[in-house]
């Protein structure tokens, strides 16, 4: 094995990504190596890349980017006893210390120690990286590449959809990018009444159709409250998916949440904004429930039963298709709203 390999760096503060040469990862004892297969871009990258305000607050260069990652186990440490040399693996992004107070009652996923490959340390968009072995999800050897590269992504979708009941519920989502749109699907898989959805892409409106909503609508040009309430008998929503991150959406859609509803929250907003606390939350007697990641490891199983069970069809959300060195392009895409997910292959 080569000692270099080719990688996607953030070199240093400020807009972009280099392709640059460095070291193949070493490994610790509870570690494996993976050779990367294919990687696909995600929103927080994308801040990475703009290094927008959150990015300057929160990354510290060098470090290759990417965490949405599949790929093949080629090494592993002496403690390590799956998975196997050669299994073909998706990767956790999360690494966890399994000691915090969060990890010993079952709150992995808020684990006060958590390293986010991509941000924290070494990321995938590169021909190797090294992980914690238990963040190496093995996969059935045919699993396409387009579905093995979605599922650290997936799990968002799957973690917010199952935060409350949607069984026989009428569900709005609030945006429909690539976790949006899966969630759609998640939610419809599970049993929901009907489901409602808002954008400001028209692309991702037609997308959401294609993935199953109801009923998809443009978050400004369409005159939502009324087409909401009219689909709902006058109602309102029992459940707000809230995945956009977009201030204004987060307003409408507390605004279409009926009295008694629930609300999962996904999307990260750019900073601090108003909101009418009184009327979207207290006098309504709103449940929320905040969603980070993925419930570590219980998300994973409830995604791979959705996948391998036919109940969630995948292919769809992978629309472009970049080699690893055509990354600006890839991100480009990424940025211009007229996308799916992108994958990038070394």
């Amino acid at each position: 094995m080569a000692d270099m390999m080719k990688a996607v760096v953030k070199t240093k503060p400020g807009p972009g990504l280099e392709m640059a040469e460095v070291p193949i990862p070493s490994i610790g004892p509870d570690e494996v190596l993976v050779k990367v297969r294919a990687c696909s871009i995600c929103g927080t990258d994308l801040h990475i890349y703009n290094y927008d305000d959150w990015a300057a607050s929160r990354v510290h260069p060098p470090f290759v980017a990417g965490h949405e990652i599949c790929g093949d186990v080629v090494e592993r440490g002496s403690a390590v006893t799956t998975p196997e040399i050669g299994d073909y693996v998706s990767l956790e992004s999360h690494v966890i210390c399994n000691t915090c107070n969060y990890c010993r009652t079952g709150l992995g996923h808020i684990c006060k120690n958590t390293k986010l490959i991509g941000v924290d340390r070494d990321g995938g968009f590169a021909e190797y990286i090294a992980i914690a072995a238990q963040n190496a999800w093995p996969n059935p050897p045919d699993l396409p590449l387009e579905i093995a590269v979605l599922q650290e992504n997936f799990g968002n979708a799957v973690h917010t959809a199952f935060a409350v009941d949607l069984r026989a519920k009428k569900i709005l989502i609030t945006g429909c990018g690539p976790v949006g749109l899966m969630t759609i699907a998640v939610a419809r898989a599970i049993g929901a009444r009907a489901i409602y959805a808002t954008d400001i892409s028209p692309y991702r409106i037609a997308f959401a159709k294609r993935m199953g909503a109801d009923l998809a609508l443009h978050a400004i040009d369409d005159p939502v409250m009324e087409l909401v309430h009219e689909a709902t008998d006058g109602e309102g929503v029992d459940v707000l998916l809230e995945v956009s991150g977009a201030p204004a959406a987060i307003d409408q859609g507390f605004s279409l949440l009926k009295p008694g509803g629930d609300a999962a929250l996904l999307g990260v907003t750019p900073g601090s904004f108003d909101f009418d606390w009184n009327h979207h939350i207290v006098f309504k007697a709103a449940n929320l429930h905040g969603v980070s990641g993925r419930n570590l490891w219980k998300t994973w199983y409830q995604a791979r039963g959705l996948i391998r069970s036919g109940a969630v069809d995948l292919s769809p959300m992978v629309t472009h298709r970049f080699k690893l060195e055509e990354f600006d392009l890839a991100f480009k895409t990424m940025a211009s709203g007229e996308s799916g997910k992108v994958m990038m292959t070394p």
